[in-house]
């Protein structure tokens, strides 16, 4: 049997300027580093223990992986990072303003990035310039369930993954290994994680089937245990900045979280 906690990382510095930042490589805040900590403080007190822990390798998620990792005790897993974690790449939009909505008038996406507006492109195959469309992060999303996830499914033993990565990409992630189990529930979302917050999933392998050594995986089993636990945050005597109450702002962290805007 194999468990996957997927954690969002912690509050970044971008977080707080509602900006466009895929792979712009923001740090933590400083608020980002205490949810970090008190996350792997609250791993730790429930001896949740995890065998491998791959994180993305933006500093962002790759901190608060390591803040999990630190906080673990012996023996402590496997710790790795990966480009295939990462968040969408937003191309030339990186860093630029976040705007939800396209600006009155008939202008088109071109004119729009000419002048320097970025808006939340709604349909999945659609991309800033040297971006990548919701439809790319899926197919990555795929790639990276094959080569992180997949092959433990082959251990004797259970086996706890943790995967350390952003609000959109986790939303695919979890996408893609549902994709695998012919039997699990499309219509239900599974995003709009807040910063540290975590997603579990337990995966086996369908009766009658058995892992190949090459080739597509069998149909699995895919069980949705737990969804954006962030009880941990509790415990921090400010949980969301005062910039919250503001509602551009707001929407922009409930979209990085993984929450579609319509």
């Amino acid at each position: 049997m194999l468990t996957v906690t997927f954690i969002r990382h912690g509050q970044s510095l971008d977080n707080l300027k509602s900006n466009w930042a895929g792979w712009k490589d923001a740090p933590l805040s400083e608020l980002g580093n205490k949810q970090a900590a008190a996350l792997g403080k609250a791993f730790k007190a429930s001896n949740t223990h995890f065998d491998f822990i791959y994180a993305s390798d933006l500093l962002r998620a790759n901190t608060t992986g390591l803040s999990v990792l630190e906080a673990h005790d012996d023996p402590k897993p496997t710790f790795s990072s990966s480009p295939k974690l990462r968040e969408q790449h937003f191309g030339v939009a990186e860093g630029q303003p976040w705007v939800l909505s396209t600006p009155p008038g008939d202008q088109s996406l071109d004119e729009l990035f000419a002048q320097g507006i970025f808006p939340v492109l709604h349909s999945r195959n659609a991309k800033f310039p040297e971006g990548e469309s919701l439809d790319d992060l899926a197919r990555r999303a795929d790639g990276a369930v094959a080569e992180f996830l997949v092959p433990h499914l082959a251990s004797p033993n259970n086996t706890h993954v943790a995967i350390a990565s952003h609000g959109l990409c986790i939303s695919e992630l979890v996408a893609a290994l549902l994709r695998l189990d012919p039997q699990s529930r499309r219509d239900i979302s599974y995003a709009g994680l807040r910063n540290t917050a975590w997603t579990r999933a337990v995966v086996t392998v369908k009766d009658g089937y058995s892992l190949p050594k090459y080739g597509a995986p069998p149909p699995l089993t895919v069980d949705i245990t737990h969804v954006n636990v962030a009880d941990h945050l509790h415990t921090l005597e400010s949980v969301e900045p005062l910039e919250e109450v503001d509602e551009s702002k707001a929407s922009a962290r409930a979209f990085f979280g993984g929450k579609a805007m319509v």
